[in-house]
């Protein structure tokens, strides 16, 4: 899928219990990018909710909650950061005024041009 660089804040939930602030650095319809501050693991289960903002929407801001995955993580970078990559396995709108779903978002969003 292709991905869209997004740095949008976002709330993670690990396995229900413990809740952080991030940032995500991209986004697919199918996965999301960001980095933590703490050791994860692959496999392990994830909330992840955020706001697309108007100007990705082309209409009000959205909330969407993710539940998710851990598909790879990456090594921590010099600043002790951990990159996780994330498979969206299913998602809800928190709050939506006749916003097309998730993928039609994204879609949107989609530039011209080849892959």
């Amino acid at each position: 899928m292709r991905r869209f660089d997004m740095r949008l804040p976002a709330v993670v939930c690990i396995e229900s219990a413990n809740e952080f602030q991030t940032e995500t650095q991209n986004v697919s319809a199918r996965g999301v990018f960001f980095y933590v501050d703490r050791p994860i693991s692959a496999g392990t289960k994830l909330e992840v909710t955020l706001t697309f903002p108007p100007h990705i929407t082309l209409t009000e801001a959205v909330r969407v909650r993710f539940k998710a995955s851990v598909l790879r993580v990456e090594a921590p970078l010099p600043s002790s950061r951990i990159g996780v990559a994330a498979l969206i396995e299913d998602y809800q709108f928190l709050r939506s005024n006749g916003t097309a779903d998730f993928q039609a978002v994204l879609q949107q969003r989609q530039p011209a041009g080849p892959d």
